[in-house]
C-alpha cells in the first residue's frame, strides 16, 4: 500500500507499547484510526494524543480474547469510516513461570489475548479487505515465535501460533491485493512483562521465585537494551507500504534462525 492518505487503520494493544507508538504514525501518516485495548483509560489518553495532532480517531475498549468483541471493533469502524484498510493484530500479554507450574486459566489468558486475538481479527476483518481487494495485515508475534525461550511457555507457544498463521495468510493471500506482514520484535521498552495487571478476574499471576525473577530481568532488560517503540512503528509503517512480510527488529536475529536452522541437521551445526 503505497498511499495511506484518508485509508483506514485499525489497531488493537493500542493503550501503550508499540499500539500506541504504531497508532501516532499511521495517524501522522493521514490515516483515520479505530484503536482497542482492554485498559480504556489508557486507550482515550492515546486518542487525545491523536486528536491534538489533527487525527482522526475511534477509541473502542475491547477485550480482544472475545470472537464478540473483534466483530464488534469492526462493526463501530465501519460504521464510523465506512471501511478499513490496514489491520494491526498487536494486542499481547506474557505470563512466567515453569511449563509445570503455570495454570490451565493462565494458559488460556495467554493464548486468548497472543493468539486467539489474531485469528478472531483475520476472522472478522480479512472477508472485507478481500472483498475490496486493498489492504494489509499487520500480526504482532515475538523473535519467541522463531525461537523459545525458558519460563513464558505460553508466550511462545503463541507467538510460533501467530507465524503459522501469518505465514499461511501469505500464501492464501498471494495476487488478492491484500499484503502480509508478521512483526517479530526482539527487546522494545514496553510495559509487557507487567502485563498481569490485566489479568481477568479470578485468574491467578504467575507466583514463586521463578516468576518474580524473570519479571525482574526481563524489565532491566527491556529497559536499558529495549527499542523505542516508535522505530518499531516505523518499521510496521514500512513493510506495509513496501508489502514485506517478515519484520524482525534486531538484526541478529537473522543469524539466530539460521543457527537454529542448522542445528536441526542429523549432524548438527
Amino acid at each position: 500500500m503505497k498511499d495511506l492518505e484518508g485509508k483506514v487503520a485499525v489497531v488493537t494493544g493500542a493503550a501503550s507499547g508499540i499500539g500506541r507508538a504504531t497508532a501516532l504514525l499511521l495517524a501522522g501518516q493521514g490515516m483515520r484510526l479505530a484503536i482497542a485495548d482492554i485498559d480504556a483509560a489508557g486507550l482515550g489518553v492515546v486518542a487525545g494524543e491523536i486528536e491534538a495532532t489533527g487525527g482522526r480517531v475511534l477509541a473502542v475498549p475491547t477485550d480482544v480474547g472475545s470472537a464478540a468483541a473483534i466483530d464488534a471493533l469492526r462493526d463501530a469502524t465501519l460504521e464510523a469510516y465506512g471501511a478499513v484498510h490496514v489491520v494491526h493484530n498487536n494486542a499481547g500479554v506474557v505470563a512466567s513461570g515453569p511449563v509445570e507450574e503455570v495454570s490451565l486459566d493462565l494458559w488460556r489468558w495467554v493464548l486468548d489475548v497472543d493468539l486467539w486475538s489474531v485469528i478472531h481479527g483475520v476472522r472478522a476483518f480479512l472477508p472485507l479487505l478481500r472483498a475490496q481487494g486493498d489492504g494489509h495485515i499487520v500480526n504482532t508475534a515475538s523473535v519467541a515465535g522463531l525461537q523459545a525461550f525458558a519460563g513464558i511457555a505460553p508466550y511462545n507457544v503463541a507467538k510460533a501460533g501467530v507465524v503459522a498463521v501469518s505465514e499461511t495468510l501469505r500464501l492464501e493471500l498471494q495476487g488478492s491485493g491484500v499484503g502480509v506482514s508478521v512483526l517479530c520484535p526482539g527487546p522494545v521498552a514496553t510495559q509487557i512483562v507487567h502485563s498481569e495487571r490485566n489479568l481477568p478476574t479470578g485468574v491467578a499471576a504467575s507466583v514463586g521465585s521463578t516468576a518474580d525473577g524473570f519479571r525482574e530481568r526481563a524489565a532491566t532488560n527491556l529497559a536499558t537494551t529495549g527499542l523505542d517503540p516508535m522505530d518499531v512503528a516505523g518499521m510496521v509503517l514500512e513493510a506495509i507500504i513496501e508489502d514485506r512480510f517478515w519484520i524482525l527488529t534486531h538484526a541478529e536475529w537473522y543469524d539466530q534462525v539460521e543457527a537454529r536452522a542448522k542445528a536441526m541437521r542429523p549432524e548438527g551445526p
